[in-house]
């Protein structure tokens, strides 16, 4: 079989602000790859299915010698996050051809993973559910939920939580754990259609962050035992100013400052003293090894039973994944947010 083009999504820039497509990030088709031929060096060929689009990739796009919790992208090279992928070839015991993947993918049509380490096989425990939803609700973003939640919530029933981005993979899957567990839900999102979908999945109160003061609906409907936190800034600060004692944050991510905005100082931090607060920042893998067994145990049955549920926002072809990260920063994606490269 002679050569065929291998689109790639290229960081091309260093963004100062959002990232731009066909300026921070490029479709090429200039590389090719020979599938029967290409050299595997003891790796695997793998084509690649569903890629994830979550916040923090604005986070990698970054200069080299800027130190954070996770390494950054190259200019010049392909993207890469968490995806679903099909093994072409293999040279390695642990894979064979017509495998299912699971792990960190290349924004690449076909590639050879250097670190296959990152890889492993998908063994579906459900498989109604579409290879989707393992890069979602029951993948990286749902495991954050999950872990973070048995880790830090400490969770009563009566309680009160708020929980940012409600509507998203990682909120809607709070959501669903915190009313399980008996606790009332305050949720807020970016548009109405968000805060509907709030309210289908169980929030007890859900208002639209854009158009209701947040620290109005808090200071009415708390105050709250536990705030799941992925936005930071002024509702961080909201947040703590209507703390219970002894309440628990839950620090995920601050996306109200990924895109070059001004660093927030929270002006209320003397009441983590004064409510004795336990503050907990949450990185998904330092908890794989505790809870991701009983995590494909639970989720994958409950979403595909529909006790949970989830919804996806799904871009078609590589070539439009400058736009789909891009309407993650902004908030402009409906739901979880994915980019199906190829079919089956």
């Amino acid at each position: 079989m002679a050569p065929i083009t291998n689109g790639r999504l290229i960081f091309k820039e260093i963004p100062t602000g959002y990232p731009i497509p066909g300026k921070t990030t490029v479709y090429d088709t200039t590389s090719t790859i020979d599938l029967e031929n290409e050299p595997l060096d003891g790796s695997v060929l793998v084509k690649t299915l569903v890629l994830s689009v979550d916040p923090y990739l604005r986070g990698k796009m970054r200069a080299p010698e800027r130190q954070s919790y996770t390494p950054p992208f190259f200019v010049g090279e392909p993207l890469y996050n968490f995806g679903v992928g099909k093994v072409v070839r293999s040279e390695n015991s642990a894979f064979k051809a017509g495998d299912h993947v699971y792990g960190v993918l290349d924004f690449a049509e076909y590639f050879i993973p250097k670190d296959i380490t990152k890889l492993e096989v998908i063994v579906r425990p459900e498989p109604t559910l579409p290879y989707s939803v393992y890069v979602g609700a029951a993948g990286m973003p749902g495991q954050t939920s999950y872990y973070g939640w048995k880790a830090y919530a400490k969770a009563k029933a009566g309680e009160v939580v708020f929980v940012t981005t409600a509507a998203g993979p990682v909120g809607s899957l709070v959501v669903q754990l915190a009313k399980q567990d008996g606790l009332k839900v305050i949720a807020s999102a970016g548009t109405d259609e968000k805060v509907k979908f709030c309210k289908e999945i169980g929030a007890d109160v859900a208002f639209n962050y854009k158009t209701t003061n947040t620290a109005d609906v808090l200071a009415k409907e708390g105050p709250i035992d536990i705030y799941w936190d992925n936005v930071g800034g002024p509702t961080l600060e909201a947040a703590i100013a209507n703390t219970a004692l002894q309440a628990r944050i839950i620090i995920c991510g601050y996306i109200s400052q990924y895109n070059g905005e001004e660093d927030y100082g929270i002006k209320n931090i003397k009441n983590v003293l004064f409510n004795q607060l336990s503050i907990n920042g949450l990185y998904v893998t330092a908890h794989h090894e505790r809870y991701k067994d009983e995590f494909y145990k639970v989720i994958p049955k409950k979403l595909a039973s529909g006790e949970f549920k989830y919804t996806e926002d799904i871009t078609r072809g590589l070539e439009s994944g400058g736009e789909a990260i891009l309407e993650v920063q902004k908030g402009l994606n409906t739901a979880k947010k994915i980019i199906v490269v190829a079919d089956d």
